[in-house]
């Protein structure tokens, strides 16, 4: 398979060439490029909730849901994508668990697509805000022989755990997921600085979806947002579907942690990818989804949870931050890929993920492993 499209980087007119899976040879070629569509890796997404329909929470969750979940990912651009199980009690979450690690047995696109599973919680903050939609009465502290018990069910999938620092056993905890190879993502937390550094001292090295989790009002100085901004050892997620961070914020939080250690997430839930209009939501309730992807619980300006996909987090970053196209893409594709083993890349050897964009960012074809997933003819 061949593909030509323009470099978000340099705007030249590349072509892409795919051996089975895996990408044979990436070069320039001579030609007009204005008219031809944006050409990228495949997108990375750390944070997935569900989408399209389709969840990896709560008691209906199968093989056969996540199939159809990474299915509906890879269509929307998403090649890779990182299922998140949430706060729930751990029959719950190992339910969860199990069920990808058998989509994964089961079906070859849904083990490329899937690198590992991220575990947003237990052991977050009980509070209200910072705890977010997650259920209280599932929070707990962190517990080493809990997560050991997660790998088992699931042969070691668990690579990336999200925690509070708050927590009296939170650091040995970080020790205990870092030294199994899995990372330790900060969020959903109201810890102080202090405790924040300890974590990161202790190995974490993500923020998860900086900016939101939060208690709305914050002393000015110091608090955990600063502590994570600053902090060169953490990574930081950002939602950017226009809603959870404001322009203003998401421009001065990706200034202030540089686009080496900034990446996007969607957090979409299931109910992203859908029709616009009023839904029953296992967490929200009665939520209404409008046409600009915005979920809210009905009646209310509350956020219900993200409901847009990563390619148009790409799209609203590109539009509203005023960084590059460039950077925009490497935000959604190589620096998430630098934690699940080098993902989101164009290079001789890596699997052939590719995406074209049309000149309004819109998704027109997906690649996936060297397979045509969405779009053209092939």
């Amino acid at each position: 398979m061949r593909l030509r499209g323009r470099d978000p980087a340099s705007g030249r007119l590349v072509e892409v060439t795919t051996d089975g899976p895996v990408i044979a040879h990436v070069r320039a070629v001579d030609g007009a490029a204005e008219d031809a569509p944006w050409l990228l890796p495949g997108l990375v997404d750390l944070q997935v909730n569900g989408y399209g329909g389709h969840d990896v929470n709560g008691p209906d969750v199968t093989a056969d849901e996540v199939v159809a979940l990474a299915r509906a990912l890879a269509a929307a651009g998403t090649t890779t994508f990182v299922p998140t199980v949430i706060t729930a009690a751990e029959a719950d979450v190992v339910r969860s668990l199990r069920a990808v690690a058998e989509a994964r047995a089961r079906d070859e696109a849904t083990r490329r697509a899937i690198p590992c599973v991220h575990v947003e919680g237990p052991h977050i903050s009980d509070q209200d805000g910072p705890r977010g939609a997650h259920p209280v009465e599932h929070v707990r502290p962190p517990d080493p022989a809990e997560f050991d018990r997660w790998q088992a069910a699931c042969d070691g999938l668990v690579g990336i755990v999200t925690l509070s620092p708050h927590h009296a056993g939170a650091v040995a905890y970080t020790e205990h997921v870092t030294r199994a190879g899995a990372i330790v993502a900060i969020g959903h937390t109201h810890a102080s600085p202090d405790e924040v550094r300890a974590v990161a001292d202790a190995g974490a090295r993500l923020s998860t979806h900086l900016g939101n989790g939060a208690h709305a009002v914050l002393p000015r100085h110091p608090n955990h947002l600063w502590a994570q901004l600053a902090d060169d050892r953490l990574t930081a997620g950002f939602i950017a579907d226009g809603h959870h961070l404001p322009a203003d914020t998401l421009t001065a939080m990706l200034r202030a942690k540089g686009l080496d250690r900034s990446l996007l997430v969607s957090d979409s839930v299931a109910l992203a990818g859908m029709p616009p209009g009023e839904y029953a939501s296992p967490i929200g309730g009665a939520v209404e989804l409008s046409a600009d992807g915005r979920l809210s619980v009905a009646g209310t300006p509350y956020l219900a949870g993200a409901a847009r996909s990563l390619a148009d987090g790409l799209a609203h970053a590109a539009a509203v931050t005023g960084i590059g196209l460039g950077d925009a893409v490497r935000l959604a594709t190589a620096n998430p890929g630098r934690f699940v083993g080098g993902r989101g890349v164009l290079a001789p050897g890596a699997q052939a993920d590719v995406v074209l964009l049309d000149a309004a960012l819109r998704v027109q074809r997906v690649v996936a492993a060297g397979t045509e997933v969405a779009g053209g003819a092939g």
